[in-house]
C-alpha cells in the first residue's frame, strides 16, 4: 500500500500549536500494484479524495496568507475548540462552557456564533440554573460569565475564527449590591476559640483571614513561598491563582505561629486541606461558634480588608496586601464598620461648637 501525503514549501505556521509544518499525512491509502478492477476503482476514488484534500488545504492556506476568511472555519466544531482553551484559563471559564454547552445542547459551530445566539445565551445566564448546586445562579455571576464569554468573542475575533466583532454589539450585564458578609472583631475571636473537626480548616481560614489570601492561594502555598520581606521579618510571596499577578504579603508572627512555621519545612503548607471542606465542614464549624451570618471561604478575605479599614490602614496599603488593580475593588470589599457610621454622623451639626 502506498499512503498520500502533503508537502508545504516553505511551510507554514499552525496558529494552535505554533509548529511549522511542512509535511502531512492524509491518512489515505491505495494499492501500490492494483491488481484488478475493483483496486483500480478504489485507487481513482481515495485519490480523488485526496486531490479535494489538497485543494482545501491550498485555499485555507491561501485565506490565511492574504487574509481571506476561510470558509471552512465557520463549519469547524466551536464548543470543541472552546473546550481546548480551558487549559490556560481559570475555573470560571469552565464554567461558561459548560452553561454555554448547555445552552446549545452540545452542538455549536463557528457559523452559528451571531449576534442573535449571543444574545439569546445571554438571556439564558440571567435564568440558568446553578451548575453543581440547586437553584438559579444570581445576577452577579450572571454577570461575571457574561463578561468571561464576550472577553473569549474577543479574543475568537482577534485571532480570525469568526468575521465579525460580535461583542460590540452586546450589552452587558449589570451587577447589583448585595450584602457581602465579614466577620467582625469579636466574632474572628470566637472564631478562633471554637474547635473544628478539620483542625486544618481552622488553620487555614484564620490564616486566611490574617492574610486576605483566596482559597485557590491557600491550597497552592507552600512553605517555600514564605520568605525574609525587605522590611524586615516574613511575607508570602506568590504568583495568584485567580489573577497570575505577584502578590507580596507581609506575615505576622502570630500568623507564622498559627501555621507553625519553620525554615525547614517544605511542600505544601495546608497539606491535606480539600476544598470540598468550605461547605458543609466549614459552616458546621461557624455555627458551632455562634455565628450566624453566612461566611464563606471568601468572606475572610473581606474580613481582612474590613478589620484593616476599621485599625485604620490605609487604603491604599490593603489594595497593594490584596493585588487588586482597581481601588475601587479594594472600595468594594471594605465594609464600613457601625461604630464609624455612628462617629460620622455626629460630625454634621446645626449647634454651633465653642
Amino acid at each position: 500500500m502506498m499512503s498520500f501525503y502533503l508537502d508545504y514549501y516553505p511551510g507554514y505556521r499552525d496558529k494552535e500549536t505554533m509548529k511549522v509544518i511542512r509535511h502531512e499525512s492524509l491518512g489515505i491509502y491505495i494499492y501500490a500494484n492494483p491488481r484488478n478492477k475493483r483496486e483500480q476503482n478504489f485507487n481513482e476514488v481515495m485519490t480523488e479524495k485526496a486531490e479535494a484534500i489538497r485543494c482545501r488545504r491550498f485555499e485555507s492556506v491561501v485565506n490565511e496568507r492574504y487574509d481571506f476568511f476561510d470558509k471552512y472555519k465557520l463549519k469547524a466544531d466551536f464548543l470543541e475548540y472552546y473546550r481546548k482553551q480551558l487549559r490556560k484559563h481559570d475555573q470560571k471559564w469552565e464554567f461558561v462552557y459548560l452553561h454555554f454547552s448547555n445552552f446549545v445542547h452540545g452542538k455549536c459551530t463557528f457559523e452559528e456564533i451571531d449576534i442573535d445566539l449571543c444574545n439569546k445565551f445571554r438571556e439564558y445566564l440571567l435564568s440558568a440554573k446553578k451548575l453543581r448546586r440547586n437553584g438559579r445562579i444570581t445576577r452577579n455571576s450572571a454577570s461575571g460569565y457574561w463578561s468571561t464569554f464576550r472577553g473569549f468573542l474577543k479574543i475568537l475575533y482577534r485571532n480570525g475564527m469568526i468575521k465579525t466583532n460580535v461583542n460590540d454589539f452586546l450589552e452587558k450585564i449589570e451587577t447589583e449590591d448585595v450584602m457581602k458578609e465579614a466577620l467582625s472583631v469579636e466574632e474572628l475571636y470566637k472564631l478562633a476559640e471554637t474547635p473544628c473537626k478539620k483542625p486544618i480548616l481552622k488553620t487555614a481560614s484564620l490564616f486566611s483571614c490574617m492574610t486576605s489570601l483566596r482559597i485557590s492561594d491557600i491550597l497552592s502555598l507552600c512553605w517555600e513561598d514564605i520568605v525574609d520581606y525587605s522590611a524586615g521579618g516574613k511575607c508570602v510571596h506568590i504568583i495568584t491563582q485567580k489573577n497570575k499577578a505577584e502578590d507580596i504579603i507581609p506575615i505576622s508572627e502570630e500568623a507564622l505561629g498559627l501555621i507553625g512555621y519553620n525554615s525547614e519545612k517544605k511542600g505544601f503548607v495546608f497539606k491535606g486541606l480539600m476544598r470540598s471542606w468550605t461547605q458543609i465542614p466549614m459552616k458546621e464549624w461557624i455555627r458551632s461558634a455562634g455565628i450566624t451570618k453566612n461566611i464563606t471561604f471568601h468572606s475572610y478575605r473581606r474580613t481582612f480588608a474590613t478589620l484593616q479599614a476599621a485599625a485604620g490602614t490605609d487604603i491604599r496599603t490593603i489594595q497593594s496586601i490584596m493585588a487588586h488593580k482597581s481601588i475601587t475593588t479594594t472600595q468594594r470589599y471594605i465594609k464600613v464598620v457601625d461604630a464609624n457610621k455612628r462617629e460620622a454622623s455626629k460630625k454634621i451639626t446645626l449647634t454651633r461648637q465653642d
